[in-house]
């Protein structure tokens, strides 16, 4: 793969730039200690990851921070232990706390001298907001859940961000997907004919933590193991 030959990169976001993992976590932990849970981080979030994935697919127009209490009151459940109101609501209300990777800033500042950057999310509007407070890199689109209407790996995005660069009168064979989630977004990038690579933040790591593994044909041109090794490269390629 020839880095050189895209103009636009598509970002998911959470998983990818947002450390997810962190900010949910941060949550969990205390609740299970509270409940009397003796479960580690990757524990929890390994019981998390299922539960939020269905509770995207049966409320697809629900805002991010609904589905974030619905699917830790699901999580609950499944453990054997109450998820209150105020810790639904506190898990809901986290997404503009979780912490950005220590690389993201800088590796989009420096693929934004080259390329158009469009965020491809599954969160809200005011979500992304907080998040990209923290990124402090400004994206030429976004696209999230409530923009659309759905979550991936639905195709919605997908759709989207079809007709965001017919809008920018660039052709999709120009366009790289830029992800961690194999299940939200490499399986439907390949269903949709987009190129893409993995940014493998659990490289060092078994398991795959809160996103769910995922099912059909993966497709990606290149691995890489952070957004600094990445940028590196696109950015070499165009020396």
């Amino acid at each position: 793969m020839d880095l050189a030959q895209y103009d636009v990169l598509s970002f998911d976001c959470y998983g990818t730039l947002i450390d997810w993992e962190t900010g949910i976590a941060a949550v969990l932990a205390p609740w299970a200690r509270d409940v009397g849970l003796t479960m580690s981080d990757e524990e929890l979030l390994l019981a998390y990851a299922a539960n939020e994935a269905q509770a995207e697919v049966d409320s697809p127009g629900s805002l991010y921070p609904d589905i974030l209490a619905d699917a830790f009151r699901r999580t609950g459940e499944v453990l054997g232990a109450p998820v209150s109101d105020t810790w639904a609501t506190r898990l809901g209300s986290s997404v503009p706390e979780w912490p950005a990777f220590a690389d993201s800033h800088d590796a989009l500042a420096a693929l934004a001298s080259r390329y158009s950057l469009i965020i491809l999310s599954n969160v809200h509007r005011d979500g992304f907001a907080g998040s990209n407070a923290r990124l402090g890199v400004r994206f030429d689109r976004i696209i999230t859940a409530e923009d659309v209407g759905a979550y991936k790996p639905a195709p919605q995005h997908f759709d989207a961000l079809d007709a965001t660069l017919a809008d920018l009168g660039i052709p999709r064979t120009r366009l790289l997907h830029v992800a961690q989630s194999l299940f939200h977004d490499h399986v439907p990038a390949a269903r949709h004919g987009l190129a893409s690579v993995w940014i493998n933040r659990r490289h060092a790591r078994p398991g795959w933590g809160a996103t769910p593994e995922p099912t059909g044909d993966v497709g990606y041109g290149l691995e890489f193991p952070s957004m600094a090794d990445f940028a590196a490269a696109a950015l070499e390629s165009n020396d």
